[in-house]
């Protein structure tokens, strides 16, 4: 990582209070140069605590883009860190009317040419695109990084039609835990204690809405921007990791956009995790993330006359960002399985439409002439790896002999040359089931001659949705139906000597919460079939490269070692009670001590448990704390957080709690339990 300190621009930073309409006043952070001509401004707007949270983050890019001629802008959604206001669903309208004045309040300002570019990842990248789509006139560029346009089927909260237990429970946690926190005194004054007691009394666990809408409902349509793509008029660079959940965004936004839409449109899709990619975070390589954002910026945020053509940061400025090809992705060779890779090998390749003519769909028979029964053990899943790799040591799958022990598999013969694929895979199965619902998960692994099964791409399809996300259809008990539904989208190189395996289960623990009945059913392999995106051997097309990685100055954060660090990923099992428990730290952050003396601590565990003959026992939990300390001041806040999930036939029951402290004094404290009916979950 290249740290740089010398900039074409002098910088400042202020913070500022943004009003909206009906008065609320948002926080804001502002990094830009020095001198009175007017430059364009860069949004990235998101819950996560400018103050603290995502600090360090953001001093790694903000005054960056502030040194290269750009005012760049953080801005805490309404209810979250030092904003005013309560905190509401996650992109509701409330959340998007506020972005359309935080930009119209950006293009008003003297310093700003009235041009705005807005960049995140994440939540930020989702509301990038979500405001991209409501096509405000003065935004005129995003960068929508590890995000969706699809919020039903490829978000935290359902796949393939299936309640992800993983996510839809750690995340609503996380956020009830992230909603709960106060606004900080240094910054808001002596009136923190009121907003934080009237934001908490606002404050709903985000489990109770996700839950009650289990199909493809007019909830998810809002800001799903594949509902209709002509909506966006910005340019959107989309960028993603093999390794990121929301990777096929990316594919589907480069399809899409030019067909539908008048918006130019690139994507990158790297080997990364859920991260920016220039953070260095495995698995690597990271790239020049700023160096290649800064040129789309300058292509589309300045008059042509006005872009550097060379310089700095700039040299690849010579080419056009627009005579790039249309999708630029990472192809990795095969890899011995692991958790962690710190950089991973492989290819960058370049494609100029999508999909490409250089990808073919190559469709193989399954293996075998009679029926084989799959009926999975509950505990199928454990080795799945985490469902949000961050780039810690325990994110990736282990090895999958013990998942395709537990699964069926139908093994492609040895193969006698190199095969790629690009793109996503398909199933087309022949199913049987004498229930009413069930669920088929299907993993693409890479055996090697040693027998090592590595994980390629998974997919997953919710029977009572093979008929659309929008409706829950029963199977017609003893009945045979064929069903299609694809992959996750890889780039992915199997040598000569491998075998390619299509391994099917019938349950996925923690990721998919199961449904009550275990039966299964049966698959034909003699009517079904694996379809492989085969990109064409020697189609690579003009070299791609990036620039190094480059980053500003560090904030100066201190990390405290802990003694007491648990095990990322830990999994029990009790063999006389036939139960499994996943025991998970996501290590976002741990304790930390800020430059201005804020004090940092949060601790998280998530715990997942079931038993291996008894979907109905399966269960989530989440525990939080957080402690904000500042002792300059005599402030010391301290907020725990319980969250829990459990299910019978007929209904989810969650738990959920929050309790605050002021010192040594109980500030706040409320429970919800809820019954919520299952329909498609």
């Amino acid at each position: 990582m290249h740290i740089r300190t010398d900039f074409p621009h002098q910088t400042f930073r202020e913070d500022v209070r943004i009003p909206l309409p009906d008065g609320t006043q948002l926080y804001a952070r502002i990094w830009r140069p020095y001198g009175t001509e007017p430059v364009p401004a860069l949004l990235e707007y998101l819950p996560y605590r400018l103050g603290d949270w995502t600090a360090p983050r953001d001093a790694q890019r903000h005054p960056w883009y502030a040194g290269h001629g750009y005012a760049s802008v953080r801005v805490d959604v309404r209810g979250h860190g030092n904003s005013e206001g309560r905190p509401t669903d996650e992109y509701s309208e409330t959340e998007l009317a506020d972005g359309l004045a935080v930009i119209d309040w950006l293009a008003a300002q003297p310093w700003c040419s009235g041009d705005v570019g807005m960049f995140g990842i994440s939540w930020g990248g989702f509301n990038s695109l979500q405001l991209a789509a409501l096509a405000p006139e003065p935004l005129k560029a995003v960068v929508t990084v590890c995000s969706t346009d699809d919020r039903y089927d490829n978000d935290v909260h359902y796949m393939g039609g299936s309640v992800l237990a993983v996510d839809m429970h750690a995340w609503a946690a996380t956020m009830l835990a992230f909603a709960s926190r106060p606004p900080d005194p240094a910054h808001v004054g002596d009136g923190w204690r009121e907003q934080w007691r009237d934001r908490l009394e606002a404050v709903e666990p985000l489990i109770h809405t996700w839950l009650a809408h289990q199909s493809r409902d007019a909830y998810w349509r809002h800001g799903s921007v594949c509902e209709d793509y002509s909506t966006v008029k910005a340019a959107v660079l989309a960028v993603g990791g093999w390794h990121d959940p929301y990777r096929d965004t990316v594919l589907r936004l480069i399809e899409q956009l030019p067909r539908h839409g008048t918006a130019p449109v690139r994507g990158i899709i790297g080997p990364w995790s859920h991260q920016y990619p220039d953070r260095g975070l495995p698995p690597g390589p990271a790239i020049g993330f700023l160096q290649e954002t800064l040129r789309w910026w300058d292509r589309w945020l300045k008059p042509a006359a006005a872009r550097p053509a060379d310089g700095g940061a700039r040299d690849a400025g010579a080419r056009d960002v627009m005579d790039e090809p249309l999708l630029r992705a990472w192809i990795s060779e095969s890899h011995p399985p692991a958790t962690v890779y710190q950089e991973l090998p492989g290819r960058w390749v370049g494609d100029a439409v999508w999909p490409s003519p250089r990808v073919t769909p190559t469709t193989y028979p399954l293996p075998g002439d009679r029926p084989r029964p799959v009926r999975s053990p509950q505990h199928t899943g454990v080795d799945a790896g985490r469902f949000f790799p961050f780039g810690n040591d325990a994110d990736l799958p282990p090895d999958q002999r013990e998942e395709d022990g537990r699964s069926v598999c139908f093994d492609l013969p040895e193969l006698t040359e190199r095969t790629e694929i690009l793109g996503r895979a398909r199933v087309r199965l022949r199913l049987t089931s004498q229930v009413p619902r069930g669920q088929v998960i299907a993993r693409l692994c890479d055996v090697a001659p040693d027998g090592s099964s590595t994980l390629v791409t998974r997919g997953v399809l919710n029977l009572l949705a093979r008929h659309g996300r929008d409706r829950a259809v029963a199977w017609p008990p003893g009945a045979t139906e064929d069903v299609t539904f694809e992959l996750n989208g890889i780039g992915h190189a199997f040598p000569p000597g491998h075998r390619i395996r299509l391994a099917l289960s019938s349950a996925y623990w923690p990721w998919i919460w199961p449904h009550p009945d275990a039966s299964g059913w049966t698959v034909d392999p003699a009517a079904s079939t694996l379809e492989l995106p085969v990109r064409a051997p020697g189609s690579d097309g003009p070299p791609v490269t990036f620039a190094p990685p480059e980053q500003a100055e560090p904030l100066g954060v201190v990390f405290p070692a802990d003694p007491g660090l648990r095990p990322e990923r830990r999994v029990v099992r009790d063999v006389a009670a036939g139960e499994w428990t996943l025991e998970v730290d996501p290590r976002y952050g741990g304790t930390r001590i800020y430059p201005d003396g804020l004090e940092f601590t949060e601790d998280a565990q998530e715990t997942y448990r079931i038993r291996t003959d008894d979907p109905t026992g399966a269960t989530t939990r989440s525990d939080w704390s957080v402690r904000l300390h500042r002792p300059a001041l005599g402030w010391d806040v301290r907020i725990a957080t319980h969250s829990e999930i459990t299910a019978d036939e007929d209904d989810f029951h969650t738990v959920n709690e929050v309790v605050c402290h002021d010192g040594d004094e109980e500030f706040f404290r409320r429970t919800w339990h809820r019954r919520i009916p299952r329909t498609a979950g």
